[in-house]
């Protein structure tokens, strides 16, 4: 039914604190991951690649990675933003059950990319969306899933043998959830509040209000 497929939409979450740790069932990892893998892709080139990070020592030099880039943007913020963030979690890669890896490689199906003559990224929006696909199918099984950005390209590049060309796009934390929260943790906890759908909407030209009644 529509509703249910707005439901998941509405009810998924950047999970951090929930995860139980909870083994992941091969069954429903393999459904997640196959709703990932259905994403649609500039020509059809699918050029994601989804690599499963279950070793513990690898989890545990990825987090200590994290946790450095942690402060340095802990040092960028005055005191009162300081003090916000230090509220907030930023990942949940030893809680979770496995980590999941997306990467983007810009060289499957070249040179002749049909659709990306023009905008040289539309593969990388392309892995996004398989992003987000997995995210909706996790959450619909009753999974979470926890995005985590605080790493730097080159380190994760090497920590886990990905090739110099392939890009990694996300270390996603996935698996089973105590609970998701109400209210996004960002939200929560008072860095931002979310806009109005009213202030994203515009008719035929910038600035002009789009009015849906």
């Amino acid at each position: 039914m529509p509703q249910e497929l707005y439901e998941v939409l509405h009810r998924r979450r950047d999970v951090r604190r929930e995860f139980t740790g909870a083994p992941v069932q091969d069954a429903v990892l393999r459904r997640v991951l196959a709703a990932a893998h259905a994403a649609p892709s500039v020509g059809l080139t699918q050029p994601w690649d989804f690599l499963l990070v279950r070793d513990e020592a690898l989890r545990r030099d990825f987090q200590a990675h994290v946790a450095g880039e942690r402060e340095v943007f802990d040092a960028t913020l005055d005191p009162a933003q300081a003090e916000v963030f230090a509220r907030i979690s930023v990942e949940g890669v030893l809680q979770s059950s496995l980590g999941v890896v997306v990467t983007y490689d810009p060289t499957r199906g070249s040179p002749a990319v049909l659709g990306r003559h023009a905008i040289a990224d539309a593969g990388l929006y392309s892995t996004c969306l398989a992003v987000q696909n997995l995210w909706l199918a996790a959450t619909a099984e009753g999974w979470g899933v926890g995005w985590v950005s605080f790493y730097r390209e080159p380190f994760l590049r090497e920590l886990l043998g990905i090739p110099e060309h392939v890009r990694p796009v996300a270390w996603l934390c996935v698996g089973p959830v105590a609970a998701l929260q109400d209210t996004p943790d960002l939200e929560r906890h008072g860095w931002r509040t979310r806009r109005p759908l009213a202030d994203a909407l515009h008719t035929d030209r910038w600035g002009t209000p789009a009015d849906l009644g």
